[in-house]
């Protein structure tokens, strides 16, 4: 929430202080320092939750959530927005100080100040749209090759599911980012309520939720592959087709209602701004009732927030590191075990270790990728929560320039699994060329994918060598 201000700004000349006035209280001295810059010093600042604004994850903003003030002034100036908006086309008018300076004396919602401008605009404005082409096409390529009748499996199902969420965490805020940083938008009093809400759930609230959702899911995919590798007699009960199902609707599901209050948790009304000389509709920025009747602001963010850490990163994040390691255990052993069979010239079974091996190893380099990028997301929203709860030690404008570079590293991951399956796995592969290639030397390869004694990748198919793609 931004701090709500019906404010009268009183400047003492003598002491280089702006003092912001609620009523009879200060709310906040912003007081002068180095090179001219300002700096929010608020009140009780140890008590105050720090907002944070969601893109796919977690992006870290820098401002604080101050006590919410119902009352504001119909006519609020923004001293911000007037004094910047005819430098539009310089980023350095909107850079990360002048938000820290400006932000306490507005409770509209400014798009401006969600990022760090000098990167957010290249990377979001100029990188996002091609990146969103490449995951397009790679991604329905891989949906497009799963949902083949011959590439069916428990596995394949749970693989098409994650690259259907991880091509949705992108879809949905595409639209804004575009039009807020690609064509330069940023800038500009954002209305009518309706557009406000919407910009709230595209770029907040949905990608969290198919993210949470892509996360669960590449889980749910080592658990599976951990079974088949480690327990192979298990997987005949557990990793059957329908329960996969029932498996990828829960996760769904259990995302949705994770993020569900997020849908509820602001309330905009419109308010009338002095925006370049001319009165403005704009978005006024409010903490929902219900918060306030019901619990408070901080202990509704402190358990939003602990939850995501707990069951979305941190519990993930661990469980895929252990099963990373029991699955590179297992198939260093399967290794010596095709070197033996080898020896004993047993080919046909020599062949089928080898075949699991390449699946393993094809699971264990999606997931390294797949923790490469979270980790990180993880480690900074967990020091956010300490910083806010304990110690105010996190400094938010390198927080916010690493969450920003973390969420642009975890949008070109997206279509790299395209490119990982395309080279390890031999069966994807031909059955790729057969959908795309219309030839006869594709041919031997249909009969080949579609025959009941292949599985996905390079597998017989059997229940204890089920394949990852």
């Amino acid at each position: 929430m931004k701090c709500d201000s019906a404010s009268i700004i009183s400047k003492k000349k003598n002491h280089k202080t702006i003092r912001l006035i609620l009523g009879d209280e200060s709310l906040v001295d912003i007081t002068k320092i180095r090179n001219n810059r300002l700096q929010l010093v608020p009140k009780n600042s140890r008590n105050m939750f720090e907002k944070l604004f969601m893109f796919n994850d977690s992006t870290i903003l820098h401002q604080n959530h101050f006590e919410n003030v119902t009352s504001y002034k119909e006519n609020e100036t923004s001293f911000y927005v007037t004094a910047k908006s005819n430098q539009k086309s310089n980023d350095d008018a909107y850079n990360y100080f002048d938000c820290v300076e400006y932000e306490g004396n507005t409770s509209y919602l400014n798009v401006s100040c969600e990022t760090v401008l000098n990167y957010s605009i290249p990377l979001y404005g100029y990188c996002t749209p091609v990146l969103l082409l490449i995951t397009l096409a790679a991604n329905s390529l891989i949906v497009i090759v799963l949902k083949k009748r011959c590439m069916a499996s428990p596995t394949n199902f749970v693989l098409m599911a994650m690259a259907l969420c991880d091509m949705f965490t992108l879809l949905f805020p595409a639209p804004g980012l575009m039009y807020m940083y690609t064509f330069g938008n940023h800038y500009k009093p954002l209305s009518p309520v309706i557009a406000c809400y919407v910009w709230n759930a595209l770029n907040e609230i949905l990608p969290a939720m198919c993210h949470t959702a892509s996360i669960w899911l590449t889980l749910a995919l080592a658990v599976q592959r951990y079974i088949y590798v480690c327990h192979a007699p298990a997987a005949r009960i557990w990793c059957t087709i329908p329960r996969v199902k029932k498996c990828i609707t829960y996760i769904c599901i259990g995302a949705l209602l994770h993020q569900s209050s997020r849908f509820f948790d602001k309330s905009y009304t419109l308010i009338t701004i002095d925006w370049q000389g001319q009165p403005t509709n704009v978005c006024h920025i409010e903490t929902a009732a219900w918060i306030h009747e019901y619990t408070s602001e901080d202990f509704y963010y402190t358990f939003y927030f602990s939850f995501r850490i707990l069951f979305v990163h941190l519990t993930p994040c661990a469980s895929l590191i252990a099963l990373n390691f029991m699955l590179f255990r297992a198939m260093k052993q399967a290794q010596r075990k095709r070197e033996r069979l080898f020896k004993d010239h047993k080919k046909r079974d020599c062949r089928r270790l080898r075949d699991s091996n390449c699946t393993t190893l094809m699971l264990i380099v999606v997931v390294t990728v797949f923790l490469i990028v979270e980790i990180p997301l993880g480690i900074i929203t967990a020091l956010h929560i300490l910083s806010s709860l304990i110690y105010e030690f996190l400094d938010y404008y390198v927080a916010n320039l690493f969450i920003l570079f973390a969420n642009f590293f975890l949008i070109i991951s997206y279509p790299i699994n395209f490119a990982i399956y395309c080279g390890m796995s031999r069966q994807f592969r031909e059955t790729f060329k057969n959908i795309f290639v219309k030839s006869s030397s594709e041919m031997k390869a249909k009969t080949e994918c579609c025959s009941s004694k292949y599985s996905l990748v390079n597998s017989p198919r059997t229940f204890t060598n089920e394949t990852v793609i």
